[in-house]
């Protein structure tokens, strides 16, 4: 039995019930792999449930505002996927007429959507023969052909390719995809693989090698950036707890992009270091006339793919009206921002709402 018909055989038989293998929908499928890059089923499937109620139809996405889809997607990560997503729905909606388009050059012209999404939604939906190239699939070949060069160099990325095309079933190329997809998933794992129950543990050149787990062999992690974050978290009007907080919206060109956190003050002595400031450190920067301090938060470690963060907030509450430069918004409609993940974690800790 060749290699594809025992793996097609296999993926019918273990494949998981996921709600997007039972569909055709172009809007679905392609939903699914923008939500499901970078993330695992178990924290990704929530999320596409919650798209795919909220907005059912590439055109119900199109039609929503950048900041509900930031706030729907708030906790996944890489918020660029989020942006990417909105724009996409767009575009297909203005220049395809909410069809999307049947090729994969013309699926991997939209907006974000890359060789992987683009191979995915072709074969899955179009029944066409791209091989997916996801990290689950890399591993998984690396492993079965023992190619020991980085999987990074651009020659093992073609090598990889050219592997998968060779492999892909012609007539059930999406059902080919989704189960080198499923075995890097469930059994040729990163970690602890199933090699002991592996169908395929006769052919694979790492296992008689021996080198099952310098394979995939990854080439220099890039350095971790370290970086300190003291938050200003302002609230003005009752003293019961306050009717407005200030939020900064991010303009520039990073991960947190049109999110929403809070002020962080310049030049404070000491915020290279990741101890606690002062208040007097503190108003010798901001000069809060009339706030009282209310304390500062324990200390949150965030970790991003390459950088470490190290959070503090600082809460004032000033009875008058602040007229700080930043969004004064009503404690009650807070809950609707987009906030990265850590100041979300601060918010429910602390109890701060409406």
């Amino acid at each position: 039995m060749t290699f594809t018909r025992q793996l097609l055989d296999w993926y019918d038989v273990n494949k998981r019930d996921l709600p997007w293998r039972h569909t055709k929908d172009p809007y679905l499928v392609w939903l699914s792999e923008v939500i499901m890059q970078h993330t695992r089923v178990g924290q990704g499937l929530p999320y596409y449930e919650k798209f795919a109620s909220a907005w059912p139809t590439v055109g119900d996405l199109a039609a929503a505002g950048e900041l509900d889809v930031l706030k729907m997607w708030q906790g996944l990560g890489y918020y660029t996927r989020a942006r990417n997503l909105h724009a996409t729905a767009r575009q297909v909606v203005e220049q395809y007429n909410g069809a999307f388009p049947g090729t994969y050059e013309a699926l991997k012209a939209l907006k974000g959507v890359g060789e992987y999404t683009a191979a995915a939604i072709a074969s899955i939906v179009f029944n066409l023969p791209h091989p997916v190239v996801d990290g689950n699939v890399v591993r998984f070949i690396t492993r079965l052909y023992g190619i020991r060069e980085p999987e990074s160099l651009p020659s093992t990325r073609k090598l990889i390719l050219g592997l998968a095309t060779r492999l892909i079933d012609h007539d059930r190329p999406g059902d080919f995809n989704q189960a080198m997809m499923e075995y890097g998933a469930t059994v040729c794992t990163p970690a602890k693989p199933g090699c002991s129950g592996c169908i395929f543990s006769n052919g694979c050149a790492s296992l008689s090698e021996g080198i099952v787990d310098i394979v995939p062999v990854r080439g220099a992690k890039p350095a971790v950036i370290h970086r300190v974050i003291h938050y200003l978290v302002i609230t003005e009007g009752s003293i019961s707890g306050g009717d407005h907080i200030f939020l900064n919206r991010r303009t520039g060109s990073d991960i947190w992009k049109n999110l929403y956190d809070f002020p962080q003050p310049e030049g404070i002595a000491g915020s290279e270091t990741d101890r606690s400031l002062t208040e007097e450190e503190i108003r010798e920067v901001i000069q809060p006339e009339g706030m009282a301090f209310l304390g500062v938060s324990r200390k949150y470690v965030h970790q991003l793919t390459h950088q470490k963060l190290q959070v503090r907030f600082y809460r004032f509450h000033s009875t008058g009206r602040a007229g700080l430069p930043f969004v004064a918004v009503p404690l009650c409609e807070l809950a609707g921002y987009p906030v990265p993940r850590v100041v979300d974690r601060y918010l429910k800790e602390y109890a701060i709402s409406g």
